[in-house]
């Protein structure tokens, strides 16, 4: 019967702890998994004999005790010369053994059918064995993390400006409450903390990421955090100046226009844009376009004083 040596099958030493343990079996576990190497009779057997190994590494109890089995095996002992209940006097008396016979090594493991000729002798019960004689892998998934999972989800600017909330209802009727920030943009990514596929073993689940999509708006065109926006002021305004009430996406403000404002210059006003979605208390601008309105449907009065304003512009060497 050959001995295995569970520290080597999952290359760790003696001195390892359990998270070395657990990182190595998983790492490990994932390459030979069967779901990777499907119809691969190699990988299988290294798939057994990592899981036969995590189980007896993994669990304090079985460890002390397969250590101790295993100093005894590799000195040249034999499992019913098994040591168990070893000690050493402080004045250099010598060992005392008590033979342990099958039932008891039963007890020190439990019967797991579908291990190893090694591991079945030592800790189990051949009985137990699958009929046929031939030996039958029996294992767990390993521990895994559960897939990360993403879901689309439309937002209005005004939804995106003050944050929002929406109820996933998945097919087998579970639903979920989640939160979507301030400051979200068209293709960001909400990560909603373990709520995508389920893990295997006692692994966490994954995460489910909402893909966030802004609708566009009727009034503001958005810019990354700046939001920007055109409106129509009348001639008279853009020439002799005043004020114009200009509304932003969650408060009005009056634009001063300044006397002879030109047809299409911009106006920046700070901290009117929309929230950074890391830095939700600081805001981007909101850019004021100004468009001027040219009177329509002019009396021949209207027509007259333009004209004599025509005059006179011309007369002054300005037209």
């Amino acid at each position: 019967m050959e001995y295995k040596d569970y520290y080597k099958t999952l290359g760790v030493d003696l001195k390892s702890g359990q998270k070395e343990i657990k990182k190595a079996y998983r790492k490990l576990a994932r390459k030979c998994h069967p779901d990777v190497n499907q119809n691969d009779s190699e990988a299988a057997q290294k798939f057994s004999d990592l899981n036969e190994a995590y189980e007896v590494l993994s669990d304090p109890e079985k460890r002390r005790k397969y250590d101790q089995i295993s100093s005894q095996w590799q000195n040249g002992g034999r499992p019913e010369n098994f040591n168990r209940d070893r000690t050493q006097a402080s004045s250099g008396q010598g060992h005392t053994y008590r033979t342990v016979d099958p039932k008891d090594f039963e007890g020190l493991f439990g019967t797991s059918g579908g291990y190893s000729d090694f591991f079945e002798n030592l800790f189990g019960d051949k009985n137990h064995r699958p009929a046929g004689g031939d030996q039958q892998f029996h294992y767990d998934e390993p521990p895994q993390r559960g897939r990360d999972l993403e879901h689309p989800v439309q937002v209005s600017l005004t939804e995106a400006f003050n944050g929002t909330s929406r109820v996933l209802e998945w097919e087998d009727g579970r639903k979920i409450d989640v939160k979507i920030p301030r400051g979200v943009k068209s293709g960001s990514r909400v990560r909603i903390k373990g709520q995508g596929g389920s893990g295997t073993g006692k692994s966490d689940s994954g995460d489910l990421f909402l893909k966030v999509d802004v609708l566009p708006d009727i009034h503001f065109l958005r810019d990354n955090d700046d939001l920007k926006v055109t409106i129509s002021v009348e001639l008279f305004t853009m020439l002799l100046g005043g004020k114009f009430p200009v509304s932003g996406i969650d408060r009005t403000v009056n634009l001063d226009i300044p006397p002879e404002t030109r047809n299409g210059r911009i106006f920046r006003l700070q901290k009117m844009g929309m929230p950074k979605m890391k830095y939700p208390d600081q805001r981007g601008d909101l850019y004021v376009t100004v468009e001027t309105i040219l009177p329509k449907n002019l009396t021949a009065g209207e027509k007259k004083l333009v004209e004599q304003w025509k005059a006179v512009r011309s007369d002054s060497g300005h037209i």
